[in-house]
């Protein structure tokens, strides 16, 4: 079989790679592994032997078969109460002052957790112990597995309180913290995941480390309590050895992830080769039979979907339309399948983390607010470019569900949800994906009639539906149990039944009610209500687009439960909502810098680039999309903050965090676009939208920075595009000779305002800028007039109180103005060279 991990490194026993925790996506590696050689075949051969003091036999030969599953088993977990119920636990430790959910799970392990900080650091360095670090997030579903096993066992408590100082850190809490020592266990060993488990020296620097690690000795592989031992042992007879080798690895990774500029911009030809390599190497990884871009795990990485159809349209703008609707081809179809399979909540909407099986079904069942954001983005540019309701339903779906059970009382929008519950009330142990699955005696018992035709087209059976795939379900754990997935269309299905479509969807969506409010009677999974920036950032985008692009929706549609049909300008409001909420409570005024967490009181931890970066994106969405001039505005002032804080002025592009505490041992220049788009990704988008916006110098030293960082990534671009697919659609974006600019005059407050603003966004295009103007009010006028002339000017010139006008201009060339929406969105819809023929 093929190791998850490099052979030639010799390396047995320290990390369980496959599926323990939340692993890495291997398209995050390129850049770390390139200093495995350099690290394990350095001057410093103590870095090659520290795996083996740990280890209790040589690495397996080829044949060698893993005695433990490829999928893992999902455990039964004990329940894990919160810290509000001191009473019932035996145990109390620092962690129980702490606001982070994860870190409130720990708080009555015997365990002596410390949180991050120097008193921790200062009890090491008293006691001349190393420092256990275990980094997870309270929905982690591994991390709970190795509480349970490890961090509630006396005998493991006081192996860790009698050796080691121990320290707990929420990953969504200081992701600084998690990029220094996961890089650190992804250069040694070639992977990782969460819960991460790593040793240090009393100064901070990595000994040794890994991911989960079951409790004892099994297989031939040595268990935590073992590792402790053997971690000991080597303290105590190796030191100086392990803190020169943890020294020298953290030099080499810093002088890796903070890479410069040779030049101030990329040369001409990558940004269009970059895109086409990108787009080539996801088509050739594209399942044709279930969908998306690689095999299974199969996640639903957004960035892969904006690349593809950001390169469909160029194609298309340029005749080549064989090869654009290929590419939109295979998108549309693994958003369709998606939407149909299991890691879609078909009772309450949103989608899962995750599918364990490659056809979509059986997901691992935790919902993240980074997903949500993303997802129904995508959607969003899918119903742009189609029309069809489909895509509007699912995204309307997923917006729904964050407004129904993610946003607090005033308009915060909560992290995530677990995969784990329990089955019943009161029951000891949880379940993954308990809240969510269905027996078929149940569902026949709530439907009653319309049992048959829901379970003909949620494909439920008696014996459970997990069988779509060997991967699905191992070991046979959810025997009986369904994981609801629509094999077959609405259509065929409806002229069984011998009904109209629009009956048999109104049938389906009163059975999802039904099971919906069934399901809410069930014990929930935990929430994670910490408000984290940059994540509701990526919501705050979502929903100010859909509050325009869905005014496209066919007049009369119809919308069937879990989706209520919201008003689209409602979730305006609740974009605005979830701002105002950071504005206030996570950003200080005098300073002009943002925290990065909430909950009940702002985080210590500083905003790191993604806060500002993804919240900028959100502002620039909600100004364009509607919102008042104010959102531009605080824009503008944190992207200056931004570059004040995280710009490499000499070398370009932007560190993830501050430099300003010195127990983050790295800044790091990252650009991995994953689960989540990086900062530097979304910078450079930002960069060039604001370069669009206003004029001058101003705008010149956006666009130079925006040159100078992707000039830093030039050798990511060219060489592995396909771990970078958002910074290859900012590339081209760059390269664009001019923006199209939607220049909307008018009052406000008018509806007419708002069917013209819809027509300028009813199209997908990201080389469009939306610009809306008022006039009568003073503020906005003298935004324009210091920030864009030709804009005051124009809005000067067109205003008619009596109608709402628009321009469409590029390349130094305006349209003349419009005042019919329609005459509007057909402009948009010519070709660039025809615009103003």
């Amino acid at each position: 079989m093929q190791f998850p991990f490099p052979r030639e490194a010799n390396i047995t026993t320290l990390v369980f790679f496959r599926s323990f925790g939340h692993s890495i996506h291997s398209h995050s590696l390129p850049t770390i592994l390139s200093m495995l050689h350099r690290i394990t075949h350095s001057s410093s051969p103590s870095l090659l032997l520290l795996p083996r003091l740990l280890s209790h036999q040589p690495f397996p030969s080829s044949n060698f078969k893993f005695p433990f599953p490829l999928s893992p088993k999902r455990l039964t977990l004990n329940l894990i109460p919160m810290a509000s119920s001191h009473s019932l636990h035996n145990h109390i430790n620092r962690l129980a002052s702490e606001q982070s959910p994860y870190l409130l799970q720990h708080a009555h392990n015997p365990v002596d957790w410390y949180p991050w900080g120097e008193e921790a650091f200062a009890e090491a360095r008293r006691r001349d112990v190393p420092i256990f670090l275990s980094i997870g997030y309270s929905t982690c579903h591994w991390c709970h597995v190795m509480e349970v096993e490890s961090f509630e066992d006396a005998a493991v408590a006081k192996l860790l309180n009698d050796w080691f100082v121990s320290i707990k850190v929420d990953r969504e809490e200081r992701p600084d913290v998690d990029k220094v020592y996961m890089t650190y266990v992804q250069a040694l060993y070639g992977g990782g995941g969460w819960p991460l488990s790593v040793f240090l020296s009393p100064d901070l620097k990595p000994l040794m480390g890994g991911t989960y690690f079951p409790p004892d000795d099994k297989y031939g592989r040595p268990g935590f309590k073992t590792i402790l031992r053997k971690v000991k042992q080597a303290w105590d007879s190796k030191r100086d050895m392990l803190i020169k080798s943890g020294a020298f690895a953290i030099e080499q990774l810093s002088e890796a992830m903070s890479a410069s500029a040779d030049t101030d911009k990329l040369p001409d030809e990558v940004p269009a080769e970059a895109l086409r390599l990108c787009s080539e190497q996801l088509s050739g990884s594209y399942d044709p039979k279930f969908g998306g871009f690689g095999s299974a795990p199969k996640f639903p990485r957004p960035v892969e979907i904006n690349l593809m159809l950001y390169h469909s349209k160029k194609l298309e703008e340029t005749g080549k339309l064989d090869g654009a609707n290929g590419s939109q081809k295979m998108v549309l179809f693994s958003l369709q399948c998606m939407a149909k399979g299991g890691i879609h909540d078909h009772i309450g909407g949103g989608f899962h983390r995750y599918s364990v099986d490659e056809c979509w079904h059986v997901p691992h069942f935790e919902k993240m607010l980074y997903d949500q954001g993303q997802l129904a983005n995508v959607y969003l540019d899918a119903f742009s470019i189609t029309k069809d309701n489909f895509y509007s339903y699912i995204s309307r779906g997923i917006l729904d569900y964050l407004k129904r059970d993610m946003i607090g009382p005033e308009g915060e929008i909560f992290s995530a949800e677990d995969a784990d519950s329990a089955e019943t009330e009161g029951a000891a142990r949880k379940k993954e994906g308990a809240f969510y699955i269905w027996e078929r005696k149940e569902v026949q018992d709530i439907l009653g009639e319309h049992a048959a035709l829901f379970e003909e087209h949620y494909y439920i059976k008696q014996s459970g539906n997990c069988d779509l795939s060997e991967m699905s379900d191992p070991h046979n754990e959810f025997k009986e149990k369904n994981v609801l997935i629509e094999r077959k269309e609405p259509s065929e299905l409806a002229s069984k039944y011998g009904m109209s479509v629009e009956t048999y969807q109104e049938i389906l969506g009163e059975c999802r009610r039904k099971l919906f409010e069934a399901r809410s009677r069930r014990p929930k999974p935990h929430l994670d209500d910490k408000v984290i920036v940059s994540w509701n950032g990526l919501a705050v985008s979502s929903f100010a687009r859909s509050s325009k692009i869905l005014k496209g929706e066919a007049e009369g549609s119809k919308f069937y439960f879990p989706v209520v049909g919201t008003e689209p300008k409602e979730y305006l409001k609740i974009a605005e909502k979830a701002a105002f909420f950071i504005r206030k409570h996570l950003y200080d005024v005098e300073t002009r810098r943002l925290y990065h967490s909430f909950r009940r009181s702002p985080s210590k931890a500083p905003g790191f680039l993604d806060d500002y970066a993804f919240l900028i994106s959100g502002l620039l969405d909600l100004y364009e999309f509607g919102g008042g001039i104010s959102w531009l505005l605080w824009a503008i002032e944190l992207q200056e903050t931004q570059d004040a804080l995280f710009l490499d002025k000499a070398g370009g592009g932007y560190f993830n965090n501050t430099g300003e505490d010195s127990s983050v041992l790295l800044r790091v220049k990252e650009d991995h676009d994953g689960a989540e788009p990086s900062g530097n990704s979304v910078a450079a988008i930002n960069l060039i939208r604001l370069a669009s916006m206003v004029s001058g110098s101003k705008a010149e030293n956006y666009k130079r920075n925006a040159e100078h960082l992707l000039a830093v990534f030039e050798k990511r671009l060219k060489d592995m595009a396909m771990a970078v697919p958002l910074m290859c659609c900012a590339a081209d974006m760059l390269r664009v000779p001019s923006r199209k600019q939607v220049v909307v005059v008018g009052g406000r407050t008018s509806e007419e305002f708002e069917n013209m603003l819809a027509a300028a966004h009813a199209l997908y295009d990201p080389n469009r800028t939306v610009i809306h103007i008022d006039p009568s009010n003073k503020e906005e006028m003298e935004f324009w007039e210091v920030n864009n002339n030709n804009v005051s000017l124009m809005a000067k010139n067109n205003y008619d109180v009596n109608k709402v006008v628009a321009l469409v201009c590029q390349n130094f060339t305006c349209s003349p103005p419009l005042t019919d929406p329609s005459s509007l969105e057909a402009l948009l819809s010519k070709k660039p060279s025809s615009l103003f023929t």
